[in-house]
């Protein structure tokens, strides 16, 4: 019975704290292994101002990135195995993704895992596991192949400065 009501407590405690983040204003950041970042609730996909100027951001305000050894319109992802470790894409459950701010044409791609991942202008799009919250820019110009994302869908190719 004790154990019961210890549980019952932790799940309570937990709601709470999920609660108040919600109410902070500030979103919640998923974890850097967690591929699902667009979910059921709010907009997949925004706009955002930053240090490189408007940019796309994930439901949680985490950077978007382009990567250039993709293909536009192609329907898959060059980015796999370890890559997607580092730079897990923005995934959606939904065929069209709710945006706002957003000008460029946004579509998905379907993964094995069942889940879509979301394209602009026909790319693929995703997160850097090294951006902890947003605002975060460590991504920018990584090998020189993976670039922030404007709103209009224009690949942002300036440094980020202090990253």
């Amino acid at each position: 019975m004790r154990s019961k009501l210890v549980v019952v407590c932790a799940g309570l405690a937990m709601s709470l704290a999920a609660l108040a983040g919600c109410s902070s204003g500030t979103p919640p950041v998923p974890s850097a292994g967690s591929s699902q970042s667009a979910s059921s609730g709010g907009a997949a996909l925004k706009a955002a101002d930053s240090a490189l100027g408007p940019i796309v951001v994930d439901q949680a305000g985490r950077t978007a990135y382009y990567f250039t050894k993709d293909t536009a319109n192609s329907g898959k992802s060059v980015c796999a195995g370890p890559c997607l470790q580092a730079w897990p894409p923005i995934t959606t459950t939904s065929g069209t993704p709710s945006v706002e701010g957003i000008t460029a044409k946004v579509g998905t791609i379907p993964l094995t895992d069942g889940t879509k991942q979301i394209t602009i202008n026909g790319m693929p799009i995703y997160l850097f596991a090294k951006d902890k919250g947003p605002g975060d820019l460590k991504g920018q110009g990584v090998g020189r192949v993976w670039y922030v994302i404007a709103p209009d869908g224009e690949m942002v190719t300036k440094a980020a400065s202090g990253y």
